[in-house]
């Protein structure tokens, strides 16, 4: 190894959402000298560069920076990966621990230990990385730090006196935490003259410069005229420019084994650039890749239409664009008889999808109507044995030519003060979850769980803060696909099915949901000229009915006295006219009563 090599420090920054990362990294940006505390006071929280990262004070794409910092006379480079924090967007997380050789775990001193702390630490024992503890937010009044190392010592078997404590916002003890991060991160493995070995950790659309490639550099270098090729699809492109971030890119005249950075490929296609793929050398290739890591897969699927029908090409390219620099989104068209033609969007979570909805209304002016969210279902049909996936209900097939449905499960971590354990458990239960292990860390309880995915995107992440005051954080991971008897609700509104507002639930809870389902609409559905009957079938049984009264027009208001079989005459006149009306009509349902239906 080389004494330039020997000087760099590759490590990342992990911990729960709003445990103080972001702020963290800021700092390290101003003792580094890497940006100017003017710049910093300008613009805080400067690695999240998306207006809605800002405001939600939430991470949501990883960003990498090059730092430089003294220390014994020698100058060393630091490479920082920041890190979402939120669940939604773990798969960044895995992508930052493989281009690293330490993490620093940081945790809240007022908040203790959460969900997200503890899974991340163990994505970073799994990537064998060397783990920095450290307590944040000592400034704060309710900080309680010895619970907090308390805490740390029990969960991994730290010693206390390895646990750094530091305030972020303040900068106490940062540049002890800076110098520490330098003497017990390992340096960096890998040969600048073995053939270019280069990990992808991350990707997106440049309009000048095509596809942009983050990576790690494992072995060999790259310099700014080679030619490269991509190791999975061998497509091949000359290196339009090499460089690091700074934290903007800063073009340079070459890579080597052990640091990150980027190339500009000048690809016009992103979807050839895949995350894990390895960067090797058209005239010098390496003969193995290194070892990739999945990508990621949606969970949670909804429909988007836009609510004027002339923005459905609008909404396509905005997805598109979306799509360059959100690897983890899927789409594919989808037709709705009472929406019309729209996308149906794969997202990692509810927050995610939020995100990306708050994106297209915000950045590209779109007005959209989104359907309830849903989970991808197994259906094994008798022919055949063939396997179909579901969707939403518009997928569900006949019932009669179904052999097996199957639905994913998670495996779910739950950590809560003591004092909501009862509520919790009570609660996990009507969201078909079951408890496999329960661990106390002090006052805080670890609840490990097996439950349906679509339990969890049936907002059961608000009702839990809800029954804990706000205290309790979750993090989950997919299991497997279990049997389930799932059914299908159809709505019928005037005997007319309206398919965008069917449901998938299991056949237990149908009566239950019906009846909710029946409810809301009438309160939701105005009022017509002749009686509308709401009706949630079952196949071919009625589960739940409600009716909406029609208007009454007062036909008899001019009759002043006189001959009384008029009056009846006209009655009846009326009466046969909402008759054909109620045979003939259709319900107007406007754009408010879908949103306020799908938001359930």
């Amino acid at each position: 190894m080389n004494d330039a090599q020997s000087l760099i420090r590759n490590f990342c920054v992990i911990s729960h959402i709003d445990h103080g990362k972001t702020t963290l990294t800021d700092r390290f940006l101003e003792l580094t000298g890497t940006v100017l505390k003017t710049d910093l006071n300008f613009q805080d929280r400067l690695l999240d560069s998306n207006p809605i990262e800002r405001e939600r004070g939430i991470t949501i794409k990883l960003a990498p920076v090059k730092m430089h910092y003294i220390l014994s006379n020698r100058r060393y480079e630091l490479n920082l990966i920041d890190t979402p924090g939120h669940v939604d967007f773990s798969y960044e997380v895995s992508r930052s621990l493989a281009a690293c050789e330490s993490a620093v775990l940081l945790v809240d001193a007022t908040q203790g230990i959460q969900a997200q702390t503890m899974a991340n630490a163990y994505h970073a024992l799994e990537h064998n990385l060397d783990i920095i503890p450290v307590v944040n937010k000592i400034d704060l009044p309710n900080a309680n730090i010895s619970k907090t190392k308390q805490e740390l010592v029990e969960a991994f078997g730290f010693k206390s006196s390895e646990i750094f404590t530091i305030s972020a916002k303040t900068g106490e003890s940062v540049i002890q935490l800076i110098k520490a991060i330098i003497e017990l991160t390992p340096s960096p493995k890998g040969d600048r003259t073995k053939p270019l070995r280069a990990l992808i950790f991350n990707s997106f659309y440049h309009p000048h410069h095509g596809v942009i490639a983050y990576l790690r550099v494992f072995d060999g270098q790259i310099n700014s005229q080679d030619r490269l090729r991509f190791f999975s699809n061998q497509t091949s492109f000359k290196v339009d420019q090499v460089g690091f971030f700074s934290p903007q890119m800063q073009p340079t005249d070459g890579l080597f084994a052990g640091q990150v950075g980027y190339v500009a490929t000048g690809l016009k296609d992103l979807s050839l650039c895949h995350v894990g793929d390895t960067l090797i050398k058209v005239d010098y290739p390496a003969l193995t890749s290194l070892p990739g890591y999945q990508e990621p897969q949606p969970m949670v699927f909804m429909d988007l239409y836009p609510i004027q029908n002339q923005d459905h090409t609008k909404l396509a390219k905005s997805l598109d664009k979306l799509k360059l620099v959100d690897s983890s989104l899927t789409s594919s068209p989808v037709n709705s008889a009472s929406l019309g033609s729209g996308f149906k969007v794969g997202f990692q979570g509810l927050l995610h999808a939020d995100i990306v909805q708050e994106r297209l209304e915000r950045e590209f002016n779109l007005e959209l109507i989104i359907t309830s969210p849903s989970v991808e279902y197994q259906a094994t049909l008798h022919k055949n044995n063939q396997v179909i996936s579901i969707f939403s209900p518009a997928d569900y097939p006949d019932p009669t030519l179904i052999k097996q449905i199957k639905e994913p499960y998670i495996i779910l971590t739950i950590f809560t003060p003591s004092q909501y354990l009862g509520n919790i458990i009570e609660l996990l239960s009507r969201f078909r979850a079951e408890v496999k292990n329960q661990q106390y860390f002090g006052q805080q309880v670890k609840l490990t769980c097996s439950m349906p995915l679509q339990e969890l995107v049936s907002d059961f992440f608000g009702t839990l803060k809800s029954t804990s005051s706000g205290f309790a954080s979750l993090d989950w991971r997919l299991d497997q696909y279990r049997p389930a008897d799932i059914v299908k609700l159809a709505v019928l509104l005037n005997h007319q099915p309206v398919d965008a507002l069917s449901v998938l639930v299991p056949r237990f809870k149908a009566s239950t949901v019906a009846a909710k389902l029946a409810q809301q609409l009438k309160l939701t559905i105005p009022r017509q000229n002749f009686e509308v009957p709401i009706q949630i079938a079952l196949g071919g049984q009625i589960l739940a009915r409600e009716t909406i009264k029609a208007y009454r027009k007062d036909v008899t208001a001019k009759l002043y006295g006189g001959d009384p079989t008029r009056r009846q005459k006209l009655l009846s006149k009326q009466k046969k006219g909402k008759k054909r009306m109620k045979l003939i009509g259709q319900v107007h349902l406007p754009q408010e009563a879908f949103l306020s239906i799908l938001k359930k």
